[in-house]
This record gives C-alpha cells, sequence and structure tokens, in this order.
C-alpha cells in the first residue's frame, strides 16, 4: 500500500510535525510493506521525519499572469464560474502523484475548522475521480465549521476519521455514514530525554506554553498569563518551564515567550527550552514536568499522554473533545473570552493542584484506551484498502 499524506504546511508547527511522524510509526508498524510519502509545502522542514519514504514538494504553483494558463482559468471562473482549472494548476505538485499512490490522507487535524478550503475540495474530487481511496485522518471540525459546501465534499471521502468524540457525534448528526471514531496519533509518539537545563526542579517544574494565535484572538491574555506566572512565584515553590511548539515566522511561540522569560528571569524560577526542538524532544521535556499549561493542542497532548494534569488555554472543539474524552469532563479547559481573566487563570491553576493526584489517576485509566484508538485509525485504513 503506497499513502499519501497531503494538507500539511510543514513541520515548524511540531503539532503537525507530530502527526506526520506517529501516523507514519503506526502506518508502518501495523500495515505490512506499507509505503509512506509526504507532499509537504516546505518540504525541507520535514526531513528530521526519517521514516517517510519520500518528502515531495507540495506546495503552491503561482500562475504567471497572462500566461496560457493563466487566460484558460479566468475564461473558466468569469463565464462559468468554475475554479477547478486554476485550483488543478495550483495544487499542480500534489495532484500530480494520484496515480501513483493507493491512499490520499488529508491530514493536518483542524484544517477544516478555518473556513471553506476549495483547494483541498479539488485535490479531493480529482483523487476521487481516479479512483483512488481518500481518507481524513484524524480531524477535528467544530458545528459552527460546517458549510453546505463543506459537507458536500467531506462526503466524498471513503473514511472520515475523527480524534474526538465531540467531531465523531457532530459529524454524524450531519448524516454522514463514512465517519468513524480514533484519537489523535500523536498520542502514541515517543518521546526523547535530553539533558535538563539549570534551574529545573525534578519533579517541581510547570510547563507554561502560551501561542501569537491565542494572544491576537484576546490581545489582554497576554497580562493575564503574566498575573498567572506572578501568582505560580508567589503561591508554589515551582519553577516555570516557558515551552514553545510552533516555531513558525509570524506564528512563533518562542517570540512571545521570551518576553515572559525577560520580565521574570531575574527570580531564578522561570527557564525557557529552546526554539530549535523537534516535537519527541519537547515531548520529552513536557514529561518530566509536573504540571502543563498549553495553548497548542499538541502539546497538551504530550504532557497528557505522560499523567501530566493540564489546564488548556483557549479551547477549540478539539480541546474541549479530547478533555472529554480523557476526563469525562471539559475540566481546566478555558475559552478564548475567559484566559484575559487573571481571576479565572489563577483559580484554574489552583484547582488542578488541589486535584494533581485525582487527575494523574484518571489519565492513567484513560491513555491507554486512548492510545489503543490512535492505532484503531490503521485499522480503519487497512479494512478500508483490503
Amino acid at each position: 500500500m503506497k499513502v499519501m499524506m497531503f494538507a500539511h504546511e510543514g513541520s515548524l508547527n511540531r503539532g503537525c510535525e507530530a502527526i506526520v511522524r506517529s501516523s507514519t510509526d503506526i502506518i508502518k508498524e501495523k500495515v505490512s510493506g506499507a509505503k509512506v510519502y509526504l507532499a509537504s509545502g516546505r518540504p525541507e522542514t520535514d526531513e528530521i521525519i526519517t521514516k517517510l519514504d519520500g518528502i515531495l514538494d507540495g506546495s503552491k504553483s503561482a500562475m504567471k499572469k497572462y500566461s496560457y494558463d493563466w487566460w484558460i482559468s479566468s475564461f473558466k471562473v468569469k463565464l462559468f464560474k468554475d475554479e477547478s482549472y486554476s485550483l488543478g494548476k495550483i495544487h499542480h505538485n500534489i495532484i500530480k502523484h494520484i496515480d501513483d499512490m493507493d491512499v490520499y490522507l488529508s491530514i493536518g487535524g483542524d484544517n477544516y475548522c478555518y473556513g471553506e478550503q476549495p483547494g483541498w475540495y479539488e485535490i479531493d474530487r480529482r483523487v476521487k475521480s481516479k479512483g483512488k481511496k481518500l481518507v481524513l485522518w484524524g480531524c477535528s471540525i467544530g458545528k459552527e465549521d460546517i458549510s453546505e459546501r463543506k459537507l458536500e465534499d467531506l462526503k466524498l471521502f471513503d473514511l472520515i476519521l475523527a480524534r474526538e468524540t465531540l467531531t465523531y457525534q457532530m459529524l454524524i448528526s450531519k448524516g454522514l455514514t463514512n465517519v468513524k471514531l480514533c484519537a489523535d496519533p500523536a498520542f502514541t509518539m515517543e518521546k526523547e530525554e535530553l539533558d535538563l537545563p539549570e534551574g529545573w526542579q525534578e519533579g517541581n517544574t510547570v510547563g507554561l506554553n502560551f501561542s501569537p494565535l491565542v494572544w491576537k484572538r484576546n490581545k489582554n491574555s497576554q497580562t493575564a498569563v503574566s498575573d498567572l506566572i506572578n501568582h505560580i512565584l508567589d503561591t508554589t515553590t515551582m519553577t516555570i518551564a516557558l515551552t514553545p511548539h510552533v516555531i513558525d515566522e509570524g506564528n512563533n511561540d518562542y517570540e512571545i515567550l521570551y518576553k515572559y522569560y525577560e520580565e521574570f528571569k531575574k527570580t531564578g524560577r522561570v527557564v525557557i527550552l529552546p526554539d530549535h526542538l523537534n516535537a519527541m524532544q519537547y515531548k520529552g521535556y513536557i514529561a518530566r514536568m509536573r504540571f502543563f499549561i498549553g495553548a497548542r493542542t499538541h502539546a497538551t497532548i504530550a504532557a497528557y499522554s505522560n499523567y501530566i494534569p493540564t489546564m488548556v488555554l483557549g479551547y477549540s472543539v478539539k480541546s474541549k473533545g479530547i478533555a472529554k474524552d480523557l476526563l469525562g469532563e471539559e475540566k481546566l479547559v478555558l475559552g478564548i473570552e475567559e484566559i484575559s481573566n487573571s481571576n479565572k487563570l489563577k483559580k484554574s491553576f489552583d484547582e488542578m493542584i488541589g486535584e494533581e493526584e485525582e487527575i494523574k489517576q484518571k489519565l492513567q485509566q484513560t491513555i491507554p484506551a486512548i492510545k489503543k484508538m490512535s492505532y484503531k485509525s490503521v485499522e480503519y485504513l487497512n479494512e478500508l484498502v483490503k
């Protein structure tokens, strides 16, 4: 079986790296002779994932103004409102491999949470027109994200694998019959442990991840997180490890976290992890924390999967669904509007400390089952191809 992963823009988002890395591992582990390829918007960032059988340039192709393709595209759009020709040219680097593959996996997890995706729709249509299998791999989609056009695209898939029950139930309620429940593959990703930085307290360090994406949506949250750091320093003896997880230009956790480091480094109890680690190395540090507070979903998955009590900042459907599946409720998951409320952040942190053992015990019970659900995705993939 030859599998092509697409809808991936590179691994500077360590969550995207975690999806590709863990998916490749579990497919190769469970499907004899499987070959896994990745079409990437920035293939040079994915060379750290060594088990792939090929990393292909999946970047968009530009159409030169007044070229033959530009004229044909303009004609079709203006007269027939038909974008298929232009979208086919733009995504040619992904489409050109369809004949060589058996299955196309649309990855990324939450790609369908950000409005219409005509480019992905066109790729999906062409995969099916060639008689190939099409799978939406480990997705989260909110009810508010569904449109008629998106629903029509979702009907094209041979298999939709929802990574948490909220998405699964919503898609079923929309009448889709091609949906199965699994869990995010990153729960199964291995960790790599590096030397601990100076100032780290073994067994008494809390990780903090924050993102420009969340800050832009609620600008007052930056001050509230600063207040939370002060609260942790004042009321506990813990070290705070500032933990980036996306290091992409224009969306770089390290830049915003470094401002907090500058603000609090004189306390001697705040450290910042480097901005060049891979997903397994970040997971190796997160696994040795006592608590974790995070805005990036896959940073929180790294914590949950190592039984670390976790508080989530600025939830989406994926955060709510994952917490519900793990803990039986949307526990310690704060909405985007709530995270500018300093008192709310402090109260939730204190709640996490107060229920530390209870949360750890619950995660120790549920994580093995969640990892089995991650592997379910490969079982469903195998059944589909056979």
